[in-house]
């Protein structure tokens, strides 16, 4: 599987099936509020910068040295989140074989900062 190809699965996201793959960090949404869906590192690296968002993960759900929920903090003072580097980051993303569901815009064309991580294969459906 070639990097910002969509992972599928029996339980993969209805709104995957509607959105927008982007692959590349030049290519942008269709409209505005458009969902959007990547695997790309060098996308989500990109929307996170644009938004001086940091990745991180969910403190106390971290187990057995490997990182628990990511997350991408914005806010960079939330007691709930630890940052940690991307290459942790991705490498957790890619071994859970995660999807990015994102905006770039709300429909109002202002800056969005919605985001989650779909597992198409999770078991709790």
């Amino acid at each position: 599987m070639s990097e910002g190809e969509i992972r599928k699965g029996p339980q993969m996201s209805a709104s995957i099936e509607h959105a927008q793959h982007i692959t590349s960090p030049d290519q942008k949404a269709d409209h505005d509020g458009a969902t959007l869906v990547t695997t790309s590192h060098d996308v989500i690296r990109a929307w996170a910068d644009e938004r001086d968002g940091v990745p991180a993960t969910v403190e106390a759900t971290e187990h057995n040295g490997h990182l628990g929920v990511l997350q991408i903090d914005f806010a960079h003072d939330d007691g709930a989140l630890r940052e940690v580097s991307w290459n942790d980051w991705f490498e957790t993303f890619d071994d859970r074989r995660l999807n990015f569901i994102y905006q770039e815009t709300k429909s109002d064309g202002t800056q969005s900062n919605f985001f989650r991580l779909d597992n198409p294969e999770r078991e709790d459906g």
